[in-house]
């Protein structure tokens, strides 16, 4: 299948990001390319890996990169954006808001949390305890939040980026699964090559400046306008069966204890088409299907061991990879 002509316009705006994204995150693209699927597919992401790698940088570039905020704390025309840094101490209602007592009005107020926002950083998640992590469950699944009896509905632009330190750290709990079953991707960042650091180096005063020399490449309508497209790139049928194959082969896999839901089986076809995307085509291929089956499923799994979390996935993905192989699937 060719590139259709209303393709261009959707690739040239994921390009401007991406190219204005990789001023500051250097020797990334894979990562950015990334981060905007995940955008593209409405969903959210969680970035691991160990402090200093980029995580939290990333989420504001990608924030100053998109004008056009509706909320009242969007102060320099970029959309808003909010940053929380999970502590022990945190409580569920410092993200999701709470009722105080106007004088004026003579009666309680509901004051609005950081969640209330188009991009929110939830920086260093596993810092905090289970029960405040559950309080981002029902805005990342279902796009709004209850407080007492009163639901508020989130701006349909809202995308959360989730950072956290590796497990072993001290001070840190495990996301519980269906916390991490939000998440529609999770993704290490990892260090770059000598040749990318030692240019950080060299230029790490500008890269720091964000506000100088990150521009508004893109409003808010073009990312919903970008997202409405991703959900028109062409999946063939014989794909979504492929997708079903590996959910259903992550489930009779002796090493994994908890196989994919199903639930994770459709976030993986929103990506797939989201990513395809990025990479300037309408239509998915089996490439596509080999490169996000890890970042799409991993974290939604659980082994029987390490080491079985190395290969385990892989192996179900190689053998339907396989079988695609033999019937020459097409786009």
């Amino acid at each position: 299948m060719n590139e259709l002509p209303n393709m261009t316009q959707p690739v040239n705006k994921i390009a401007l990001l991406t190219d204005n994204i990789g001023k500051i995150i250097r020797g990334k693209q894979t990562e950015v390319q990334l981060v905007i699927a995940t955008l593209l597919a409405r969903g959210h992401i969680l970035l691991e890996d160990n402090p200093g790698s980029g995580k939290t940088v990333m989420a504001k570039t990608l924030a100053q990169s998109i004008s056009g905020g509706l909320y009242e704390h969007s102060t320099d025309g970029t959309i808003a954006f909010r940053r929380v840094q999970f502590t022990p101490d945190l409580l569920p209602m410092d993200l999701l808001g709470s009722h105080i007592f106007d004088e004026q009005q003579k009666d309680f107020v509901f004051k609005k949390g950081p969640l209330f926002t188009n991009i929110l950083l939830a920086d260093e998640i596993n810092r905090a305890s289970p029960k405040v992590q559950s309080a981002l469950l029902e805005c990342m699944a279902e796009n709004q939040i209850t407080v007492g009896d009163k639901t508020h509905h989130l701006d349909k632009f809202f995308f959360c980026i989730a950072t956290q330190n590796p497990i072993e750290m001290e001070g840190t709990y495990p996301l519980p699964a269906a916390q991490l079953d939000r998440f529609f991707m999770k993704i290490t960042f990892g260090y770059t090559s000598e040749d990318v650091e030692l240019d950080i180096y060299n230029n790490y005063l500008a890269i720091n400046n964000i506000h100088d020399n990150v521009k508004q490449v893109l409003g808010y309508n073009d990312i919903i306008s970008l997202q409405q497209e991703a959900e028109k790139v062409y999946l063939h049928p014989e794909l979504v069966t492929s997708v079903r194959n590996i959910v259903w082969g992550t489930r009779k896999h002796n090493d994994i204890t908890l196989g994919c839901s199903t639930r994770g089986g459709i976030i993986f076809l929103k990506c797939l088409k989201a990513f395809a995307l990025t990479r300037q085509r309408n239509y998915v291929t089996e490439d596509d299907i080999r490169d996000l089956a890890h970042p799409v499923l991993h974290h939604r799994l659980l082994f029987r061991n390490r080491e079985a979390s190395r290969t385990a996935l892989m192996q179900v993905v190689g053998m339907e990879i396989d079988r695609l192989s033999r019937m020459k699937i097409q786009g």
